[in-house]
C-alpha cells in the first residue's frame, strides 16, 4: 500500500495544510486474480473521507488503528484531512471547514489520485467530533456521499448547542483558561439565536431532505455503553431513524471513549458494513 502525506496550499483555508491518504496496491493473491494487468490507466478506488477527533490531527487513524492494513486488504483509498478543532464547519470565527472537506479536499485528491467521484463509490465517516462531521456531510452533501459511519458521537441539535454554550458560559466565571482550548460554540456558529432552521442545524436539513425527496445516505452509528457521547448518539440515531433513513446501530457493552473501540469498529465498517467492491474500478467495467 501507499501511505502519503502531502501538503497543499488551500485557497479555502488561506492557509497550508496537511493531508494523509492511503492508496491501495495489490498482492501477489491480486495478481494472480486472472486480470491480465492489474495496474491500469484511468482505473479508480473507492474513497472513504475519514475524519479526526477534537485536539487531533491527519495522521491519527494511522497512528492509532490498523486502517492502512484494513483499507489495503478491501482496495479502498482513505482521504484523512486535518479539521483543527473545527467541527468540520464553516465556522463563523475561524475557517470553512465545511467547505474545505466537501468541495477542496475531493477536488485536488481527484485530481492528483485515482479517486472514483460517483456517489456510490465514497463515504465517510469520522470519530467523536469526526462523526458530527461525517453526520453533517452525509446531511448536507446527499448527493456526494452515500454512507456515512459516525463512531462515538453524532452532530449536535440546535438544543444541543444552546445547552453546550450555556455551559461554557458558566463554566468560565472566574475559572483559569482550560488545558486544551477549544472554540466555543458562538465562535462555530456565530449568533446563536439564528442557529434554527440555518445551514448548521442539521436536524432541519435532514428533514428536509426527506421532504424534497432527495437521495438519502445510509447512516452507521456505533458507540460504547461507558461512552459520555452516548446519549447524543441514542437521540441521533432515533432521529433519522424516524425520518425514514436507513439506520444501523450498535450500542456495544465495555467501551469508553477510546482508541480500541474506534479501531475495532472501523475494521466493521470498511469489512462488513460499507457497500465495498474489494477491487479497482477498471475503466472496461
Amino acid at each position: 500500500m501507499a501511505v502519503i502525506k502531502f501538503n497543499f496550499l488551500s485557497q479555502v483555508l488561506g492557509l497550508q495544510q496537511n493531508v494523509t491518504i492511503i492508496i491501495p496496491t495489490f498482492s501477489f493473491a491480486d495478481l494472480m486474480s486472472g486480470r491480465d494487468e492489474v495496474y491500469v490507466p484511468g482505473m479508480k478506488f473507492q474513497t472513504l473521507y475519514l475524519l479526526h477527533g477534537g485536539a487531533g490531527d491527519d495522521s491519527d487513524w494511522v497512528n492509532f488503528t490498523s486502517v492502512v492494513r484494513y483499507a489495503d486488504a478491501n482496495k479502498l483509498a482513505v482521504v484523512m484531512p486535518a479539521g483543527n478543532n473545527s467541527f468540520y464547519t464553516d465556522m463563523a470565527h475561524g475557517g470553512a471547514y465545511f467547505t474545505y472537506v466537501s468541495e477542496e479536499i475531493p477536488k485536488v485528491c481527484r485530481t492528483i489520485f485515482p479517486l472514483s467521484d460517483r456517489r456510490e463509490d465514497n463515504f465517510v465517516a469520522g470519530l467523536s467530533m469526526g462523526a458530527y462531521g461525517a453526520m453533517s456531510l452525509a446531511i448536507k452533501r446527499p448527493d456526494m456521499f452515500s454512507a456515512a459511519v459516525c463512531l462515538s458521537g453524532a452532530a449536535f441539535s440546535v438544543e444541543d448547542v444552546l445547552a453546550r454554550a450555556k455551559q461554557e458560559a458558566s463554566a468560565e466565571e472566574g475559572q483559569p483558561r482550560r488545558r486544551i482550548p477549544m472554540p466555543r460554540m458562538n465562535d462555530i456558529f456565530g449568533d446563536l439565536s439564528k442557529l434554527p432552521g440555518s445551514e448548521n442545524d442539521i436536524y432541519h436539513i435532514a428533514k428536509k431532505n426527506v421532504e424534497e425527496g432527495k437521495g438519502l445516505p445510509k447512516f452507521f452509528f456505533a458507540c460504547g455503553d461507558k461512552d459520555f457521547a452516548l446519549e447524543g448518539v441514542r437521540k441521533a440515531k432515533n432521529y433519522l431513524s424516524d425520518l425514514g433513513y436507513d439506520v444501523f446501530y450498535e450500542e456495544v457493552p465495555g467501551y469508553g471513549h477510546e482508541w480500541d473501540f474506534w479501531d475495532l469498529y472501523i475494521r466493521k465498517a470498511i469489512y462488513e458494513w460499507l457497500p465495498i467492491r474489494r477491487s479497482a474500478i477498471y475503466p472496461d467495467e
